[in-house]
C-alpha cells in the first residue's frame, strides 16, 4: 500500500471514528436525561435516586458483551447518569 493510499486510509477511518464519537456522546446524553426522568420518578413515589440490583444487572450486561473493560465502561455511565445527590 502506498502512502498516500495508507494517509487515505488512516484520514477516512479517523472521520468515522470523530463521527461515532459524536454518536456516542448523544446517546450519553440521551442516557442521562431518561436516568434523570426515572430517578425524578422513583424519587417522588419515596423510593431511592439508585436502584442497585439494575445497575448490577448492566454492569454484567456490558461485562458479558465486553468483558473487563465493559465494566469499567458501565460504571462510568453509570456514574455520569447517576446525577448528584
Amino acid at each position: 500500500m502506498s502512502t498516500s493510499t495508507t494517509s487515505d486510509v488512516i484520514g477516512s477511518a479517523r472521520e468515522r471514528i470523530d463521527d461515532l464519537d459524536g454518536r456516542i456522546l448523544e446517546l450519553v446524553r440521551e442516557r442521562m436525561a431518561v436516568s434523570a426522568s426515572i430517578q425524578e420518578a422513583r424519587i417522588a413515589a419515596g423510593g431511592r435516586r439508585v436502584h442497585l440490583s439494575r445497575e448490577m444487572e448492566i454492569l454484567d450486561r456490558y461485562r458479558r458483551t465486553l468483558g473487563k473493560p465493559g465494566t469499567t465502561l458501565a460504571m462510568t455511565l453509570l456514574e455520569l447518569c447517576r446525577g448528584r445527590a
